[in-house]
């Protein structure tokens, strides 16, 4: 038992949860569950990634936007900043919807209500949840899973003793819906509003609304195979009576067929295409629909492994384990592994369905209104959540949201006309299934702080690149990455002005969700020239110059493209020796703000380094000194990527402790006001519950280890002292190359290095440089 509490692969509980935060998820990058796992009543909450509320968007729900544009920049020439934050209201749109519940799966089991033995678990190794006790001398035991390769979900009963299992199944849902009998089958089909409003949206008379004939349908099936017993249907339950083993399949499907088709009127058949997989799948044993489901999800999984030596951590639960752990400043190098782990298990299951990224809160949410609608925010939220695609070899993973970047630039071409006056394509802060990309705020509502920001899309842009720097897939970035990069790079150039030195600038333009303070005393949002925005377009132009280059592409527009960016307003380093946020060195309301958007080009961008440009990377050192570590969830992700990359590998390491501080799902305050951390089953506390914060860490850790830019690969570049011996293998560099490294006493002993493609680089440890060339699948062994 000692081997399981020090796992890294296993959390475990020795009671039911009582709390969506403390529940153990599974999916299958479609379909998501939150299991409970309680004994006389089990509640399984029930997602469907493309199950949100709403329809396909009008992208030109503000035709008269781009004329404010013009007076804002007057406001801005003339310094009057109360005036152009007040005109920038008038370039704002519609909100996003929202990722909707698609209903509670509830258990009843009988005469269970002495029970002892009970013990709970998630293998994230298998992607199987499990639940055992014992009540009235027999032995129960339940598995969970989700199959990808079968799409479906699955539940096997089993006990001791024969004739022994007895419960009854329901359904019930915040949305619409209907439950029907179809022979043996409980089928409930249902609809999701056509519209909600945000859930920080109050005094709304009615936040949800809901049409018959309008918003996206789903189907749920329920069906249940037995070797002995009884399987009675009721016109609204599934009764198991008298079972010695069953299976449970739970089918779900939903009509939405796209982010430019109406789900209601040119909808896939959701009932087909839930009974089709129901039908294959029920065909199938348990332990054929267990092997194809290991076979499949252990194929992704078992690619990278961690060790960081031995651990003297106790047996303990996982809850007490990250208790002990964050308040007590214990040691648990497997806990660190297994948070690690959970990342890269989050990731898998849920990112693979096509054009459908991952959300805020992942596939899993309970809520109408759930938090910041558990949307796509663009800001930093929904680009955390795939850092930890390439390097952790998941590449295939990072395709729902590079489909949905290809989406969202064909609304953003109209966004950008539309809105802006221009040509290419821009998305802002918030997006959702529909691919909106509009500035949103309800046309006038939101605080230009947040509402008004438009350089989403130029984030965006740079996973293009990425994805092509780890893959070094040509075709891919000759056909689909190039065209949308350069669409992006034609709305920044088209979108920038010059300043009074003749350098280019963005006007008008924010810092994402921070507010200034001008040496008059004023407190807004609205500037020109904010170093985030100019950050954001020098790596894209970077990027684009690059995908040109390795395209053979010259022409007049890569002319331009490398003209203005060599003509970009400068960073600047303030007073304070802070690398500065706004055009001119004034104060930050909230000096110790969430956001660090201007510190985008040491991290997740790459053209500010410490052996490159050292002064700006003392810089960015300086503004997270002047943060301080404690910040929401998300952030601390962010952070210590940051600190990855000045090379720091202590305190990355002391962020990465903060992390998983332990937060109390029961005391939680849930606003961004909150100070991060991780719930009992180690989901990220934004607070709330926020998927990117477990993203950002998991990444987080392989930057210390490894990072690669400029064809060089840098090996422990922030090794944290304590870590000071480990392996870790499998990991990605740019350039299509494979990694494995071993190290003792801090010391890398040797390194294995893969290439996926013919290739070379250059491999550094500190001083030392090693040139390496590479024919597509050959390794070589490297001893330091």
């Amino acid at each position: 038992m000692l081997l399981l509490a020090q796992s890294q692969n296993i959390l475990w509980f020795n009671e039911p949860a009582n709390y969506f935060e403390e529940t153990l998820v599974l999916g299958n990058g479609k379909m998501g569950a939150s299991v409970f796992g309680g004994v006389n009543s089990d509640q399984i909450y029930l997602n469907d990634a493309t199950l949100w509320s709403g329809e396909p968007i009008n992208p030109y729900n503000n035709p008269e936007a781009y004329k404010y544009v013009k007076p804002v920049r007057n406001a801005l020439q003339n310094e009057n900043y109360k005036a152009a934050d007040s005109i920038n209201r008038f370039i704002q749109g519609a909100f996003s919807q929202s990722y909707a519940p698609l209903g509670t799966m509830v258990v009843h089991y009988k005469n269970q209500d002495d029970f002892k033995n009970y013990h709970r678990e998630l293998d994230i190794s298998k992607a199987i949840s499990t639940v055992t006790y014992k009540s009235k001398g027999v032995n129960f035991k339940r598995e969970y899973f989700i199959s990808h390769p079968d799409q479906i979900m699955v539940i096997h009963l089993t006990s001791s003793q024969k004739n022994t299992i007895n419960c009854n199944i329901n359904f019930n849902s915040l949305l619409k819906y209907k439950i029907t009998n179809t022979k043996d089958v409980l089928n409930i089909s249902g609809y999701a509003p056509y519209h909600a409003e945000p859930s920080y949206r109050n005094n709304i008379k009615d936040p949800i609304l809901f049409d018959k004939d309008r918003g996206t349908r789903f189907t749920t099936l329920f069906k249940v195979k037995n070797i002995d017993g009884e399987i009675k249907i009721t016109d609204d339950s599934l009764e198991i009576k008298n079972c010695s083993e069953a299976t449970v399949y739970v089918s779900i499907a939903t009509s939405f067929n796209g982010f430019d088709k109406n789900p209601a009127t040119q909808g896939l058949d959701h009932q087909k295409n839930a009974f089709t997989n129901l039908k294959k799948a029920s065909k199938k044993t348990f332990e054929e629909l267990k092997n194809n489901h290991l076979k499949d999800y252990q194929n992704l999984y078992n690619r990278v492994k961690l060790d960081l030596g031995p651990t003297d951590a106790p047996k303990l639960a996982t809850n007490k384990r990250l208790l002990r752990y964050s308040e007590e400043g214990i040691e648990d190098k497997n806990l660190e592994i297994l948070y690690f782990n959970y990342g890269r298990y989050l990731l898998i299951s849920s990112s693979r369905t096509k054009g459908v990224p991952a959300n805020l809160q992942g596939i899993w949410n309970p809520y109408m209104r759930p938090p910041w609608s558990s949307n796509y925010t663009l800001n930093i939220n929904a680009q955390e959540n795939y850092w930890l695609a390439e390097t952790a070899n998941l590449s295939e993973l990072h395709a729902p949201l590079l489909e949905f970047i290809k989406n969202i630039s064909k609304t953003g071409a109209i966004t950008a006309k539309t809105y802006y006056g221009v040509n290419g394509w821009a998305a802002c802060q918030n997006s959702d299934i529909w691919a909106l990309s509009n500035p949103v705020g309800d046309f006038g509502e939101g605080d230009p702080n947040w509402a008004n920001w438009n350089m989403g899309g130029t984030w965006l842009a740079t996973h293009l690149w990425e994805h092509y720097n780890y893959t070094q897939d040509k075709k891919y970035l000759k056909k689909d990455a190039y065209p949308v990069m350069k669409g992006a790079v034609e709305f920044c150039l088209d979108w920038m002005i010059k300043d009074k030195n003749e350098k280019w600038i963005t006007s008008p333009s924010t810092s994402p969700e921070n507010i200034y303070i001008t040496p008059e005393g004023y407190h807004g949002a609205t500037l020109y020239g904010a170093t985030a925005d100019l950050a954001m377009i020098r790596e894209l132009f970077n990027n684009f110059i690059s995908a040109s280059s390795e395209l053979n592409i010259q022409d007049d527009f890569l002319t331009r493209v490398k003209e203005v960016k060599d003509n970009l307003h400068p960073y600047q380093i303030g007073k304070k020796g802070n690398l500065q946020e706004w055009y001119y060195d004034w104060e930050d309301e909230e000096p110790k703000h969430r956001h660090q958007s201007h510190l985008f080009g040491l991290y997740p961008g790459h053209h500010i380094t410490v052996n490159n440009t050292p002064n700006l990377a003392n810089a960015a050192r300086k503004t997270l000194e002047i943060k301080g570590d404690e910040t929401t969830g998300w952030s601390k992700g962010w952070r210590i990527n940051l600190w990855a990359r000045l090379q720091d590998g202590n305190h990355a390491y002391k962020m990465y402790r903060e992390l998983l501080k332990y937060v109390d799902p029961d005391k939680s305050d849930g606003t961004h006001k909150g100070h991060g951390g991780t719930y009992p089953n180690l989901f990220d506390a934004h607070p709330p519950f926020q998927i990117d914060g477990n993203f950002g860490g998991a990444a987080a850790v392989i930057e210390m280890l490894m990072q690669s830019y400029d064809s060089k690969i840098y090996l422990l570049p922030a090794l944290p002292d304590v870590w000071n011996q480990g392996s870790i293998k499998g990991i990605k560099a740019k350039g299509g190359f494979e990694l494995e490294m071993e190290w003792k006493n801090n010391t890398l002993i040797k390194t294995s290095i893969k290439a996926t493609t013919t290739g070379k680089t250059t491999l550094i440890y500190g001083k030392i440089k090693k040139e390496v060339s590479l024919r597509k699948g050959e390794t070589k062994e490297i001893l330091w």
